[in-house]
């Protein structure tokens, strides 16, 4: 089985989101930590989140970029339960096992996406309002750069 795991390519992370994931962090979209909210409720840190922000699950920050890796069943039903805590906690979810139904349906979003790409693929997220004012997501894999070096820095002659 296939899961997200985010990763950082640079420290800009720290620097635009609230709280960051760290690299090597399960993850999820996450966007309905965003839902009740419309564009005048979104500024600076908060903003970029929603626009660009996938959801750890272990520390619950934002990360801009994630990966595909391989995940087993245990550790999926740890992320359910961890998930599940989490709507209680933060979200007021009535009961732990109605959240857990939530939670299973966020993961196995996430699991049926990765489940024909290949490891290591790296996926942006892109999440916006659209005019019905509703939520949408759009995720994209970046492709790897070809072989073909787009510039030179040196070249060596024989002297």
């Amino acid at each position: 089985m296939k899961f997200l795991k985010t990763i950082r390519i640079d420290p800009s992370d720290a620097h635009v989101f609230e709280c960051a994931a760290e690299s090597g962090e399960w993850a999820i979209a996450g966007g309905f930590g965003f839902s009740g909210m419309n564009e005048e409720d979104l500024s600076g840190k908060t903003r970029q989140a929603f626009s660009n922000g996938f959801l750890s699950l272990i520390s619950f920050g934002h990360s801009t970029f994630c990966v595909v890796a391989n995940i087993d069943d245990a550790k999926i039903e740890i992320l359910t339960d961890k998930l599940a805590q989490h709507f209680v906690d933060q979200y007021g979810a009535p009961t732990l096992d109605e959240a857990r139904i939530a939670a299973r349906e966020e993961i196995s979003f996430i699991v049926e996406m990765c489940d024909e790409i290949p490891i290591n693929s790296v996926f942006t997220l892109l999440r916006f309002f659209d005019d019905d004012g509703e939520i949408r997501e759009e995720f994209r894999i970046v492709d790897a750069p070809g072989e073909k070096l787009h510039t030179r820095v040196w070249d060596i002659t024989e002297g």
